[in-house]
């Protein structure tokens, strides 16, 4: 079987609706972007570019110059975060860097991820994600998230170190905000790193098994089971889900569903992967 390359991304699609996946990744069908998503992504992307820039040591006066909004929330995140940007001594540093790879193979999958920004120490590790929008309110989901629970445990298996001594913290930079920038930060354990092991072979068994059946007798991976954000999701008809979560919906007050999220697959226009 060729070898997926698999990101925290796949990894929690899987986890929430493996249907998606499989029009994503399989069918080879793109979902369009709005123009304020656009937007952000382009603010985000500008964003880490600096912050890669600036630990590379390379000049970022030119990326802010004609963005006030980008100065602004660099200024209130070099405040908020001080000891990360300007340390007050590095003796113990054995490896800093920015958009930092690292990759592992599992189950016959290749698991990959990227660290906005790893330091590690002789005893102590830490991984830094900076994310260009508000905080989100449920840090228990966050923590659920593949990207919390995948970037710590391939820093586990591709170290030295033991899971009590790794973190992940988040950055939270939002652009046109007042406020100086919130953090939330994960620490970890061998007990976490077991689960989330078992959890990583069980969606990776369920894939391969997903895949078989897709590639030789063409049936699809299974629709996610809560269908309470099916609304939002721009394959609802194909899925024939929209039926369900206009009849659920409909007596909670919620009658009306936009008809951008309402798309025929002819109308998604393919892309490679």
């Amino acid at each position: 079987m060729t070898k997926y390359r698999l990101s925290q991304q796949h990894l929690n699609l899987l986890t929430t609706c493996p249907r998606k996946f499989q029009h994503l990744y399989l069918d080879n069908l793109s979902l369009p972007t709005t123009s304020a998503e656009q937007e952000r992504l382009n603010w985000g992307s500008q964003f880490h570019l600096l912050m890669q820039q600036k630990e590379l040591g390379l000049p970022i006066e030119s990326l802010m110059l004609e963005n006030q909004e980008m100065q602004h929330c660099f200024d209130n995140f070099s405040q908020a975060a001080s000891e990360i940007l300007n340390p007050k001594t590095q003796e113990n540093i054995i490896l800093r860097q920015a958009e930092h790879n690292r990759s592992i193979n599992f189950n016959g999958y290749i698991l990959t991820v990227i660290y906005d920004l790893l330091i590690a120490e002789n005893k102590q590790a830490q991984i830094f994600d900076w994310k260009t929008y508000s905080h989100p309110q449920n840090k228990k989901k966050l923590a659920q998230n593949w990207q919390t629970r995948l970037y710590l445990y391939t820093l586990v298996e591709t170290s030295n170190y033991l899971p009590e001594t790794v973190s992940m913290t988040y950055w939270f930079i939002q652009p046109k905000s007042k406020s100086l920038p919130y953090k939330l930060k994960f620490s970890y354990n061998q007990q976490a790193h077991k689960k989330t092991e078992q959890d990583l072979q069980e969606i990776l068994d369920n894939l391969t098994y997903w895949l078989k059946h897709y590639q030789e007798e063409e049936i699809e991976f299974p629709q996610v089971e809560i269908i309470d954000t099916c609304h939002t999701c721009q394959f609802a008809t194909s899925c024939q889900r929209f039926s369900e979560v206009y009849d659920q919906e409909k007596d909670t007050e919620y009658t009306d569903i936009s008809s951008d999220l309402i798309l025929s697959l002819d109308s998604i226009p393919e892309i490679s992967i």
